[in-house]
């Protein structure tokens, strides 16, 4: 009697679809991967490089009624120069007090004692931000 092969011969007919289909959605999956890579790492390089001027509030206190003085502490390239805005609420949340405080070239890092006038009692000062220019 003969014998039945129950497979098809190697090679013969090419691959199944499930092997074509699983090796097009990996080189689908490798292009768009290394275009998100591509992506974050131009945004981040992006964010780092434009932050021309970052600032920090180390503390604050409330020396009286009517003032606030901030430990204040600027990052900087050496020849930017720019502004940070500085705010104080009351407890009810209410601005009472704003200063800029501006600073120029020379520097990379200015670590500064600023007092804020304030219309009442403060409770909290916080940084609204700094800008170079």
């Amino acid at each position: 009697m003969a014998v039945v092969r129950e497979e098809l011969p190697p090679g013969r007919y090419g691959r199944p679809a499930d092997q074509r289909a699983d090796r097009g959605l990996r080189i689908v999956a490798a292009v768009l991967g290394a275009v998100l890579l591509g992506l974050i790492g131009w945004f981040g390089y992006h964010y780092v490089v434009g932050q021309g001027v970052s600032g920090e509030i180390i503390k604050f206190k409330r020396v009286s009624a009517t003032a606030v003085e901030v430990h204040l502490e600027v990052r900087k390239d050496r020849d930017a120069t720019g502004t940070c805005t500085l705010r104080s609420l009351a407890e009810s949340g209410a601005e009472v007090g704003r200063k800029d405080v501006r600073f120029g070239p020379g520097e990379t890092r200015i670590d500064q004692i600023v007092t804020v006038r304030t219309t009442e009692s403060a409770t909290s000062t916080e940084l609204l931000g700094c800008t170079s220019g």
